[in-house]
C-alpha cells in the first residue's frame, strides 16, 4: 500500500486510519527535526529517526510554518528595502503565501512521491534491500525542510552575503541528510543510478531553497 509501511489496516473510512499518521508526541517531532539537519555518516534518518513510525504531523506544521516564514520575510524585506522611498506605497502582498504554500506542499507531496515510485519501479525482484514506504519518503523530505524555517527568518537581516551563506549552510546539512538516506536504496541499483539518483534529490532540494 502508498501509505502502509508498517501500520496496522484500517478501514480507509476509519478515523483510526488517519489517527496513525499523526501518532508521535513532541519529543520525537523535535528529535526528527535535529536529525534532519545533522548529516553523519552511517545515521540513515529514516532507519535512526523514524523507526518504523513515520508521520505526517511534523511534515504538514513544517511546511505550513516555512511557507508562513517566506511569505512574511518576503514581504518585510521588501519593504526594509523601499522604505526610504518617498513615493512608495506598502501594500500587503497575500498570494505570496498561497505561491509559497503551493510551491513549497508540491515539493513535499511530489518530489517524493517521483522518488519513491522510481526506486520501486528499479528495484530488482530478489533485491534483500526494500526500499522506503512512501510515507517514510515524504516524511523523511518534509522534515528536511526544517531547515529552511530558521534561515527564512534570518533573511530580514539586510547583509546579502549573509543571507546567502546562511541558505547555503540550510541546503547543504539537510540535502547531506537526504543524500545519506536514500543511497541506500539507490545503490541497490547501478552505481551511475544511484548516483544521478542522489544527484538529482541533492540538486531539486537546493532548487528549492533558491526559488523560495
Amino acid at each position: 500500500q502508498l501509505l502502509g509501511g508498517q501500520r496496522q489496516p484500517h478501514s480507509f473510512w476509519t478515523f483510526e486510519y488517519y489517527q496513525t499518521f499523526f501518532n508521535v508526541d513532541t519529543q520525537q517531532v523535535l528529535e526528527r527535526i535535529k536529525g534532519s539537519v545533522m548529516p553523519l555518516p552511517g545515521k540513515n534518518f529514516v532507519r535512526h529517526r523514524l523507526r518504523n513510525n513515520p508521520d505526517l504531523y511534523g511534515p504538514f506544521w513544517i511546511c505550513a510554518t516555512l511557507a508562513l516564514a517566506v511569505a512574511v520575510s518576503g514581504n518585510l524585506s521588501h519593504l526594509t528595502e523601499k522604505r526610504t522611498s518617498l513615493t512608495y506605497h506598502y501594500s500587503p502582498q497575500f498570494h505570496s503565501v498561497t505561491i509559497a504554500a503551493t510551491l513549497i506542499f508540491c515539493y513535499a507531496g511530489l518530489v517524493p512521491l517521483a522518488l519513491w515510485g522510481f526506486l520501486r519501479w528499479r528495484r530488482s525482484p530478489g533485491t534483500p534491500l526494500g526500499t522506503y514506504s512512501f510515507l517514510e519518503t515524504l516524511c523523511a523530505y518534509g522534515y528536511s525542510l526544517s531547515a529552511y524555517i530558521p534561515t527564512a527568518v534570518l533573511w530580514l537581516v539586510p547583509v546579502s552575503w549573509l543571507q546567502w551563506l546562511m541558505l547555503a549552510v540550510a541546503a547543504l546539512l539537510s540535502a547531506a541528510v537526504l543524500a545519506i538516506t536514500f543511497w541506500p536504496p539507490a545503490r541497490a541499483d547501478s552505481r551511475v543510478t544511484a548516483l544521478a539518483v542522489v544527484a538529482t534529490v541533492v540538486s531539486l532540494h537546493t532548487l528549492l531553497a533558491v526559488g523560495c
